[in-house]
């Protein structure tokens, strides 16, 4: 009992120094500003002496928060966001799962290839993707555009209707060949035999790849898709450069990071933007709990 007990604390031991490090880091870039966002949104900056004399902060408790949450643009910006989230996920998913189904299956040619060719695009810095995509869709500019009027199409890429499929667009360009190679990682984790049962007992490629493979990858499904979705709540960096289009929709206020960015950084406001970043960590927090909860119940039902 004794030779066990110092078997335990050694493993214990040696689990806590080698955690130290993820906890001081994760303390240091995570709990930290999280609650100095929490505890900068219960103030407000207020003018003394009648507007003259220099600013101070005020405690507001809530009020910060109600105005955020009473601020039409605030509230529209989640609208947008549900709307990407109900083009952008599906898409993303769907499209990253075909394209690794048909790079595992053995009617695929030059793999290492094409691989590099969908992963290249994440390579590419998300300002820069998203600058190449400004000039590929301002009119007067872009060839595309070009392309399409002179074809009789007249597309404009950044008005009201075309701005979030815009977005949409220029998000899948850079993020699914990621996705790609994470399911690719895990059909190449299969067990080969399972494969080579199937096909003995007659199974073509459809029924392997809907009955067998995605099956076995559910739980790189319910990663990609969460990660999916916190990333659609961050969406920030995309709409910021198309605002700087040529008569582009994008308005500074069109997501809720936009926003946040807006209150800070134009208006000076730095409470109500940590208000509506807080407002938006809840709501990442709580959609992230359902995707969890909706993919571990359907693992578990499998």
């Amino acid at each position: 009992m004794a030779a066990k007990a110092r078997t335990t604390r050694r493993t214990g031991a040696a689990a806590g120094v080698l955690l130290t490090p993820f906890f001081v880091l994760f303390t240091a870039v995570t709990v930290v500003p999280v609650g100095y966002a929490v505890w900068l949104s219960l103030f407000t900056e207020k003018q003394s002496g009648l507007g003259f004399g220099g600013a101070e902060s005020v405690f507001s408790g809530l009020d910060n928060y109600t105005a955020a949450l009473g601020d039409r643009a605030f509230r529209d910006g989640f609208w947008i966001l549900l709307g990407y989230c109900a083009l952008y996920i599906p898409l993303m998913v769907g499209a990253a799962l075909t394209l690794a189904l048909l790079l595992d299956s053995g009617l695929a040619r030059a793999r290492r290839f094409f691989q590099l060719a969908l992963f290249l695009p994440h390579a590419v810095p998300g300002i820069i993707a998203a600058l190449i995509w400004v000039y590929l869709y301002t009119p007067g500019l872009s060839p595309v555009v070009r392309a399409l009027d002179s074809g009789g199409i007249g597309l404009s890429l950044l008005s009201p209707g075309g701005a979030l499929p815009s977005v949409v667009n220029i998000a899948l360009w850079e993020w699914l060949g990621y996705n790609v190679v994470i399911f690719y990682a895990a059909l190449q984790a299969i067990d080969r035999s399972v494969l080579e049962a199937a096909t003995v007992d007659g199974a073509g490629a459809w029924r392997t790849a809907f009955s067998i493979k995605i099956p076995l990858v559910r739980a790189s499904l319910g990663m990609v898709a969460l990660f999916t979705v916190i990333g659609s709540l961050q969406l920030f960096t995309e709409p910021l450069i198309l605002n700087q289009g040529s008569g582009s929709a994008v308005t500074s206020t069109w997501t809720p990071t936009l926003y946040a960015y807006t209150a800070a950084f134009a208006r000076n406001d730095y409470g109500l933007a940590a208000a509506a970043a807080v407002l938006l960590a809840l709501t990442a927090a709580l959609l992230s709990f359902a995707v969890t909860r909706l993919t571990t119940r359907k693992g578990a039902r499998a």
